[in-house]
């Protein structure tokens, strides 16, 4: 089990802050002498770097994390997306295009974009003929049907997204195929397969973004008879270009090699470039920094950008600057507040939080200006229809209102303060830094915090996102990063604000608000076609969540990603967010 943060954990936490808030100074322009500042080159935003079509040579990515999953019916976090389909194929995805362009569907496994001729309640999708697993045998729909039913069991498949089973049946009937009684697993009524190449979805109500959904790696095809459960991450039978080597081994690493049956015929998106790709994973943040300065890794897998003493290094050196990008990431960086812990189950002692925090500081955490811009609401400025709010403001340079904190705490019955648990990821050094000026700036108010670290792989499967634990350990505030499932609203608010997205493990609701009047807006604007009405309707739900103070959202993230000249077709894609696409990456 984890324990609660040591002394020397602290102190190394307070030095971080000490060095990006020295770091954002100087990179802001403030402080006289000093190295000459470069601003990020930003090439692999606007267009495809070092565009190439040279097959050969190994491509090595390194993380300082692990995957949640490697199993793409299991998976959440967006690297994670990203790097499966080098070796799955859902029904759809999106373009490795920079900007906009990203959001484009590409058909995948299926020949073409889904089609519905009912107003969204049924979407039918052809597959691809030819395309085949690593064993040579041929993908057929009824592997993709068995995919989608796999991701209903929370049990065997905690991580994901729980989409499918939500909207293919609210009822709840059915189990997934793990405790299907059909001879052949494939009980769920919602889903036909007429044929071993289509494959059709009908919903009991209209569901205009469906597909959205056919581009999660959910809908990856999965063959019934190698399906091992939760063993399944070790080995997830290949249909994509590329298929594991042996065996993954969960924070410690996973190699790619050619699947040998993938046929360019049949796959217009993949270049399938390099020969080989080598993951390392859980590496010191710092030296995985230093190893694509030094060429001898081509990309950070996690994606979410270097680390405070890279960022000094490339703000201050031409040629590493000339080879950087700050991408935005289109993610929100924020606190979620539980709303059953005491005393946070009283609104007034969670907006004493709101109004406490000193954003400057957690911007300042997270990298500065080139890091990250202060959030006030919850919409992503990148979501269409967003729009700006400020519903707890807390001073001109956002560094806390001590005097209307203190007043929420009194309405609270809590007028000398109280002791809490936050909880942080322990190797996410930014959210480490956070947590500290999180609990300096609640100790202003009487809020002691005892700052809990977790590993991210773990966060929610384990911790943050399981509510007994939440209970049992008595937490009140969980860091947490979104980005937008898919670039719409329903995309980005539904996980984490729709009470029945609650789950016992693998959540995103970390807050666990079940406001009946949140998920009766959010099925509204489900059925809403119009898109003036519908984002009405979320700018709805985003001012009754921040009425709730579940949420406090403190930064809009970016990323400053470095790409080392040997590394081949970069580009940022939005839709990942903000990272680079891995799809067609090569080396020279």
């Amino acid at each position: 089990m984890r324990h609660p943060v040591t002394r020397r954990r602290r102190a190394q936490a307070l030095i971080g802050v000490v060095a990006v808030t020295a770091l954002t100074a100087s990179a802001c322009g403030g402080g006289g002498g000093g190295s000459k500042k470069h601003d990020p080159n930003n090439k692999a935003i606007t267009e495809v770097v070092n565009a190439s079509d040279k097959k050969g040579g190994t491509l090595k990515l390194v993380s300082a994390d692990k995957f949640d999953s490697l199993d793409p019916g299991d998976m959440y976090y967006a690297s994670a997306w990203n790097y499966s389909r080098l070796m799955a194929r859902p029904l759809l995805t999106f373009k490795p295009a920079p900007g906009s362009g990203s959001y484009e569907f590409q058909p995948d496994l299926a020949t073409e974009v889904g089609k519905t001729d009912d107003g969204g309640k049924t979407w039918t999708y052809h597959l691809r003929k030819g395309v085949k697993y690593e064993d040579g045998t041929e993908v057929t729909s009824k592997d993709v049907k068995y995919a989608v039913e796999r991701t209903f069991d929370k049990e065997i498949l905690p991580n994901g997204p729980g989409y499918f089973a939500q909207y293919l049946d609210p009822d709840k009937t059915y189990k997934g195929p793990y405790k299907d009684t059909a001879p052949d697993k494939l009980g769920l009524k919602a889903i036909e397969t007429p044929d071993d190449y289509t494959i059709v979805f009908k919903l009991p109500q209209p569901f205009a973004d469906f597909n959205y959904l056919a581009a999660l790696p959910q809908t990856a095809p999965v063959p019934p008879a190698k399906d091992t459960g939760k063993e399944y991450i070790k080995h997830p039978i290949a249909s994509g270009a590329y298929m594991v080597d042996g065996q993954y081994e969960p924070g410690k690493a996973v190699n790619l090699t050619r699947n040998p049956h993938w046929d360019k015929a049949t796959d217009p998106l993949r270049k399938a470039l390099p020969d080989r790709i080598e993951l390392l994973e859980k590496q010191d943040a710092n030296d995985v920094d230093n190893r694509l300065f030094a060429g001898t890794a081509q990309i950070d897998v996690v994606g979410t950008g270097v680390q405070a003493a890279a960022q000094n290094k490339i703000l201050t050196d031409e040629k590493l600057a000339a080879n950087s990008d700050d991408a935005i990431s289109g993610a929100l960086a924020y606190l979620a507040i539980s709303s059953k812990t005491p005393p946070f189950d009283n609104v007034h002692c969670r907006r004493a939080v709101q109004y406490a925090v000193n954003k400057t500081q957690l911007q300042r955490a997270y990298g500065g200006k080139i890091g990250a811009d202060i959030a006030t609401n919850l919409m992503p400025p990148t979501v269409p229809g967003a729009k700006a709010a400020d519903m707890y403001p807390n001073g001109a340079k956002q560094s806390g209102d001590i005097a209307k904190a203190k007043d929420e705490l009194k309405q609270c019955g809590q007028p000398n303060g109280f002791s809490t648990v936050a909880t942080a990821r322990s190797n996410r050094p930014k959210e480490i830094a956070g947590a500290t000026s999180l609990q300096n700036a609640l100790d202003k108010i009487g809020i002691k915090v005892e700052i809990r670290q977790y590993p991210s792989g773990d966060y929610f499967s384990q911790f943050a996102g399981v509510p007994k634990w939440v209970a049992d350990n008595k937490v009140g505030i969980m860091f947490m990063q979104w980005g937008p499932d898919f670039p719409t609203q329903f995309g980005f608010f539904q996980q984490i604000v729709d009470g029945r997205a609650i789950k016992d493990a693998g959540g995103t609701n970390l807050s666990e608000l079940n406001d009946a009047a949140v998920n009766g807006l959010i099925d509204k604007a489900t059925a809403t076609i119009d898109p003036a009405a519908n984002a009405a309707i979320w700018q709805d739900v985003d001012n009754k969540v921040m009425e709730a103070a579940v949420i406090l959202p403190f930064a809009w993230t970016k990323s400053l990603l470095y790409r080392p000249p040997n590394v081949t077709n970069v580009v940022v894609t939005p839709a990942y967010s903000g990272m680079y696409d891995y799809l067609n990456m090569g080396v020279q």
